[in-house]
């Protein structure tokens, strides 16, 4: 039987552990962020994330159980990303998760980053199966069909940019810093979303792909032939921006979710923080009669809660790995089509 299941999250620059319980309840969720580090370099510096993943992940670890009010002795099961990520943050994570399940003989599990992202969502909804989940953070851009807690089929991803570069990209050209999506958010609040006209990428209902690299170098011409003339500006700049972004996730999340019948649609991953996304996804929702569900910001940006929730489920079905796995960098899924029809109680038809 597994009930509590420790998390441990190292794919980036957040250290994270955290402890789920019958893979609904959050009982501890603690991460310990690299933001103020890796900001002085305009992005993240994989050798220096894998040394302050050294630093923090005992103390992480055992602030979570304390949380938890538990010991290493009641944890059933020990779920660890095992990618994709930055290979040597990654192996921090692993070694650690090896280390206690072989000291305390406790089951290893290693899950996927991004599978992970869409279970989040378990712990404060009850979403009925099956659903499109869009995973938007830096790395990654998906759109997945998920059919159970453990079935994911992957259906398009991003051709090259995902949407959290695009950000952090323009952010850099305009000067903001890092992380560069919380600063294009911000400054968007207060600009006409309207005043400038962006691309929408791979505007056609005839691919669910993504591609941000266009509006990024729409962006740096556009800064090339036009001088931010002031506050107003650049907010304005960064809101027409932001809502080109905003609409291509949506539009093509929500037509997937219609050519496939599916009436639910999870949003996902560190740009489901963006305050844009939250309000204009409601306005697709009632528009296309789609419920739209959301993980808590804190558990849309990177974290252990939901390895522990994707462990869990895994754990249940049976699934279990060896001592010597190792740690992947890139999402090798294949692209695939499923069944296109569904009926409104969530079986195929």
């Amino acid at each position: 039987m597994y009930k509590y299941i420790l998390g441990i999250e190292s794919s980036c620059d957040e250290t994270a552990a955290a402890v789920v319980e019958d893979g609904k309840k959050l009982l501890s969720n603690i991460v310990a962020s690299q933001i103020s580090t890796h900001s002085k370099y305009g992005g993240v510096v994989p050798e220096v994330a894998s040394r302050m993943h050294l630093e923090s992940i005992l103390p992480v670890i055992e602030e979570a159980l304390a949380k938890a009010d538990l010991n290493f002795e009641d944890i059933d099961g020990i779920a660890v990303t095992q990618g994709p990520g930055l290979i040597g943050s990654l192996l921090v994570g692993l070694a650690s998760a090896k280390s206690l399940a072989f000291s305390l003989d406790k089951p290893l599990l290693g899950v996927n980053h991004l599978e992970a992202h869409i279970s989040a969502v378990h712990l404060e909804n009850k979403v009925d199966f099956p659903f499109i989940a869009l995973i938007a953070s830096g790395g990654h851009t998906n759109l997945y069909i998920v059919r159970g807690y453990t079935e994911f089929e992957l259906i398009s991803k991003t051709r090259d940019d995902a949407a959290g570069e695009a950000f952090d990209k323009a952010a850099k050209a305009l000067g903001l810093g890092y992380p560069g999506g919380v600063m294009i958010d911000k400054l968007s609040k207060s600009g006409d979303r309207n005043k400038y006209k962006f691309p929408l990428p791979l505007n056609t209902k005839k691919s669910y792909d993504f591609s941000f690299s266009g509006i990024k170098t729409s962006l740096v011409y556009f800064l090339k032939k036009n001088e931010v003339k002031n506050e107003n500006d650049l907010n304005d700049i960064c809101a027409s921006y932001q809502e080109s972004i905003v609409r291509s996730l949506l539009n093509k999340t929500f037509n997937a979710a219609n050519e496939y019948h599916i009436e639910r649609v999870v949003i996902c991953g560190g740009v489901a923080c963006n305050s844009r996304i939250r309000e204009l996804g409601a306005g697709f929702g009632k528009e296309n009669d789609i419920k739209l569900f959301y993980p808590s910001p804190s558990l849309c940006t990177d974290n252990a809660a939901m390895i522990a929730t994707l462990g869990y489920y895994r754990f249940r079905d049976g699934d279990l790995s060896q001592l010597n796995i190792g740690a992947y960098s890139t999402l090798k899924t294949k692209i695939v089509r499923g069944q296109k029809s569904f009926s409104k109680t969530g079986q195929h038809s």
